[in-house]
């Protein structure tokens, strides 16, 4: 199972995702899977540039420590119709880093605020984003953050067709 965590602050969580679960709640939801002998594998994201990125080694400790086994990112992406609807919140809700926000996602999409090509869209390009890609690699080595074990397919059993005999499973 994979669980996104966005950022560890529930006041900065309740204005960004005001219908998704808090921080806490979804770090006990990591643990609950694990404890269910769930693989549960964190999506630090989105991961905003100048606003949620410093947190990215304190998710990776935060989300181990709940007993996620494996970890992914992903960068901010404002497609056509979420760009104005964030740049409206951020303005909103944080003008004063309004500008360098926005210049971060510019600066890893080629001057836009979003670039759909294969390779750059989930992750960016450039100075900052190299950084925060061997930010996340040592933050993942540091808190044992590594590949999830394989699927295992021997559980499964093809559906029964309709009208088939059902088995007890004695």
């Amino acid at each position: 199972v994979t669980v996104s965590l966005t950022t560890l602050d529930p006041k900065l969580s309740r204005s960004l995702e005001p219908r998704a679960a808090a921080p806490g709640r979804r770090l006990a939801a990591i643990r609950a899977l694990v404890q269910a002998g769930v693989p549960v594998r964190v999506n630090l994201s989105p991961l905003i540039p100048g606003l949620t990125d410093h947190e990215l080694e304190q998710l990776a400790e935060a989300a181990a420590a709940a007993g996620a086994r494996s970890a992914n990112y992903t960068m901010l992406r404002l497609p056509l119709e979420v760009s104005p609807l964030f740049r409206d919140w951020l303005a909103r809700e944080r003008p004063e880093r309004a500008k360098r926000v926005m210049g971060l996602v510019r600066e890893m999409h080629g001057g836009k605020d979003y670039d759909a090509a294969w390779g750059k869209r989930l992750k960016g390009v450039g100075v900052h984003a190299t950084l925060i890609a061997r930010r996340f690699a040592l933050a993942c080595r540091t808190h044992g953050l590594g590949a999830l074990p394989p699927l295992r397919t021997d559980l499964f059993a093809p559906p029964a067709a309709p009208g088939d005999q059902l088995s007890l499973g004695l």
